[in-house]
């Protein structure tokens, strides 16, 4: 039957039941997929960010509106007299969850550590020459120059308490594509609003309320976590009053929840990008019967396979309406994004072919496409569609499709050819997505540079971008970085995403436009 649950959902629902029938204070949140890891600093990935914002503060963070507002620092300028230092002024009386106090000397060790090897944060900290605490609640971060816009860089980078992280030894950060554990990854110590009660990754996390928490006392006093990968179970789960809030609403279901009594669902624009990408470099491709050459690093290939792109039938037929096509990969809410590079050109699957045979393929060639299948909104069967359409040139595309929990680590470690993955700009600025996606892949840039696409010039105008303060001139060089990674092709970019909640009907919460809904906000008639 279609409301039928399996017998391993149901013992899971059943497992969750035993915190006690759901009040007030009691929230059952269920997403289709798990934080990665509860170390602070080694993913930068939406799903963990998220729920580490739980249990775990940065100095600023932004509110549904997107605007930057305090959290555990309460101020921050520009040094008088020295425009390459940023000085924060920090909380007082806060305290971690194991009662230690808050102060700078935590700040430094957590900046610190997110500026190191194995963090995927240390991109954003690339112009921090040096933090140095002036005082217990003042710090101050030397910049390479001036950085006008570096506060936006700092939303996601969340601070640890240094005696419990040097106690654990966890000076040294998750080495997560290595499959490394620490003590981080199932321990926490932060400063948040609530503490993690209980983990056990992939099935159900409990967090309590932090009673010394220096904020507002949240509506929700008990948060239980769920991951459930199957949109159908997930749904079910929330009409038959087993949870209480679905965060990933299939967007085949956004109608008829929003027409069931005692079901409410919010909706709104993400700051996030679904897009394609393709290994560039030299190297033959792992997956392909062409054994002697890639043919993605052909130009003319690439630009084939933008051509044959259908992005209205995907908006129309895989996500029911609910995305917003873009040859772009960047949403409208980031700096840089214009009306021009958004648009996309008409689907010539004619031009694609003549493209294919003048590059050298008129029969096409194989590849396997890496997708994951429990991340975004529709993730897989967006990448189905896009079989289906390559396949009209020729591309002979083989759908790997896995859990994002083994999709991470294999892009992370350039073990793919082809691959789907979606880009939020927590930044609001064109300089994250350069950073992580086009910069040549090294030390400090280019983590998340699956292609391992590499222009001297485009890294050049990228790494000047961190300290100029001409914004006009700014804009500018981030106009012409654009111009080229269109013209090269580096993305093929689908759709902005459209974010679905639902939940009970007695509940609000907004939808956020990174996707970070905070339990706190919670509010309940």
């Amino acid at each position: 039957m279609r409301n039928t649950l399996s017998g391993i959902a149901v013992a899971l629902f059943a497992s969750t039941m035993l915190v006690g029938a759901a009040s007030a204070e009691t929230l059952r949140w269920a997403r289709q997929s798990d934080a990665l890891t509860l170390d602070p600093h080694s993913q930068n990935q939406g799903v963990t960010h998220t729920f580490n914002h739980h249990i775990y503060e940065t100095l600023l963070d932004r509110d549904v509106e997107g605007n930057l507002q305090a959290r555990l620092a309460t101020d921050w300028y520009v040094k008088e007299g020295d425009e390459t230092v940023w000085v924060f002024e920090l909380r007082e009386g806060v305290t971690f969850h194991g009662g230690e106090e808050f102060t700078a000397e935590d700040v430094v060790f957590s900046i610190e550590r997110a500026k190191s090897e194995n963090s995927n944060m240390r991109q954003l900290h690339a112009d921090v020459e040096s933090v140095a605490a002036v005082d217990d609640y003042t710090v101050e971060f030397q910049m390479a120059g001036p950085s006008p816009l570096y506060p936006n860089n700092i939303t996601n980078t969340f601070i640890m308490d240094k005696g419990w992280s040097e106690e654990n030894d966890l000076t040294e950060v998750q080495d997560f594509a290595a499959g490394e554990e620490n003590f981080a990854v199932r321990n926490t110590n932060g400063t948040g609003p609530y503490v993690l009660a209980e983990r056990d990754p992939d099935v159900r996390s409990v967090l309590t309320v932090n009673e010394d928490w220096w904020g507002d006392a949240p509506a929700v006093t008990e948060i239980v976590y769920t991951p459930i990968a199957d949109n159908a179970t997930r749904v079910a789960a929330l009409l038959s009053g087993e949870v209480d809030l679905v965060q990933d609403v299939p967007v085949q279901d956004i109608e008829r929840l929003a027409g069931t009594d005692g079901i409410k669902v919010e909706t709104g624009p993400e700051n996030r990008t679904i897009y394609f990408g393709y290994a560039m470099d030299d190297e033959p491709l792992i997956s392909s019967n062409i054994t002697d050459e890639n043919p993605f690093a052909n130009p003319l290939v690439r630009e084939a396979m933008s051509l044959v792109i259908d992005r209205e039938a995907i908006r129309q037929v895989v996500m029911r309406g609910q995305s917003l096509p873009t040859c772009v990969n960047m949403p409208p809410f980031v700096n840089g994004w214009t009306e021009e590079l958004d648009a996309c050109p008409a689907v010539d699957v004619e031009r694609a072919t003549e493209l294919m045979a003048e590059a050298g393929y008129p029969d096409g060639f194989s590849v396997t496409l890496d997708t994951p299948n429990d991340r975004y909104v529709n993730d897989e069967a967006i990448a189905q569609a896009v079989v289906g359409m390559l396949g009209q040139i020729g591309i002979d595309v083989t759908l790997a499709s896995r859990p994002v929990a083994q999709h991470s680590p294999l892009i992370l470690n350039n073990e793919t050819d082809f691959y789907l993955l979606g880009w939020g700009v927590p930044t609001f600025d064109s300089a994250y997505n350069f950073n992580d996606l086009v910069h040549t892949k090294d030390d400090e840039y280019g983590t998340y540079n699956i292609g391992l696409y590499s222009n001297p010039e485009v890294d050049e105008m990228i790494e000047s971008l961190g300290t100029m303060t001409d914004l006009d001139a700014r804009n500018a060089v981030i106009a012409d970085i654009w111009a080229q990674v269109q013209e090269d092709r580096v993305f093929i970019p689908v759709h902005n995403q459209v974010l679905a909640y639902a939940m009970r009907g007695d509940m609000t919460l907004a939808v956020h436009p990174e996707n970070q809904p905070s339990m706190t906000g919670v509010v309940f008639e």
